[in-house]
């Protein structure tokens, strides 16, 4: 297997801190990026390189860009993991944590890509691989903004594929569902909290229990299930252009699909209403 350079956002838990060091386990020089460059310091131990960045910070991509390819003079694979959550009404999340949400989940994402991609077209070969969810193409209950920034990065994914083809760069969607990781728990708090003494808090409240509770079970996909993914994406001579993968993914996509909107809607306010011991 050829090594390849890779740089991967949002490498300080979770997925990315999987994925890092799987493919670091398979020979690729890796370069883990976070803010929390201090959670990193273990991936040390197997090759693989920490950066500091911020995303939706222009010089600190710039810098991390910089650093790649100043050793290694190229950056064969883009994964733009990096990505958070903040639930609630439409009405409720103030217009500065929505711009928050796109600046990290879609316009740092974008960046990243526009930096990388000179180096990419010289050497006529490069693939970027974008973290997008299930969310990107179904809307559930008090994620609105979480929604608009996953539909961006599924219709960005999908224009960057078609204007890339001819430089020999390919572009990858992972879609993961449901994953057992703290990202849920973290977007259920932004929901309690942003829910709390407004006309939304009671359906608020529950939707955040009904949240904290499902990614607190056993039913979720560990990370290492999109990591597996991951490294099909990274390695594969053609890889496809989605993967679609995790518990429930595929079924909920099914029925979003499936049922009229009124009963999708339906079925998503219901959720809220479990009765959670």
């Amino acid at each position: 297997m050829k090594q390849k350079v890779i740089l991967i956002t949002g490498a300080s838990s979770g997925i990315g801190y999987d994925a890092a060091l799987a493919l670091a386990a398979q020979g690729h020089k890796v370069y883990a990026a976070a803010r929390r460059v201090e959670k990193m310091e273990p991936l040390k131990a197997s090759g693989i390189v920490p950066i500091k960045m911020d995303v939706t910070d222009e010089q600190s991509m710039a810098s991390g860009v910089k650093e790649v390819l100043d050793v290694k003079g190229r950056i064969d694979v883009l994964i733009n993991n990096a990505g958070y959550g903040y639930f609630g009404a439409v009405e409720n999340v103030t217009m500065e944590e929505a711009r928050r949400q796109l600046d990290v989940n879609v316009f740092g994402l974008a960046r990243l890509c526009q930096m990388v991609l000179p180096s990419m077209r010289a050497q006529h070969w490069g693939r970027i691989i974008n973290l997008s969810s299930v969310a990107g193409r179904s809307v559930i209950y008090f994620g609105g903004w979480y929604h608009v920034s996953k539909y961006s990065v599924e219709a960005l994914s999908d224009a960057m594929r078609m204007e890339l083809k001819p430089f020999g760069i390919d572009v990858v969607k992972i879609e993961p569902g449901a994953i057992k990781t703290d990202w849920g728990l973290i977007a259920a708090d932004h929901l309690r909290a942003s829910s709390e003494g407004t006309p939304y808090e009671a359906e608020g409240t529950r939707w955040a229990n009904a949240m904290r509770w499902g990614y607190s079970s056993k039913y979720l996909s560990s990370p290492k299930v999109i990591t597996r993914v991951l490294l099909r994406a990274v390695n594969s001579r053609r890889p496809r252009a989605r993967y679609c993968t995790g518990r429930f993914a595929r079924l909920l996509l099914f029925f979003h699909a499936l049922l009229p909107s009124r009963w999708w809607d339906a079925l998503m306010r219901t959720g809220g209403r479990l009765k959670i011991s």
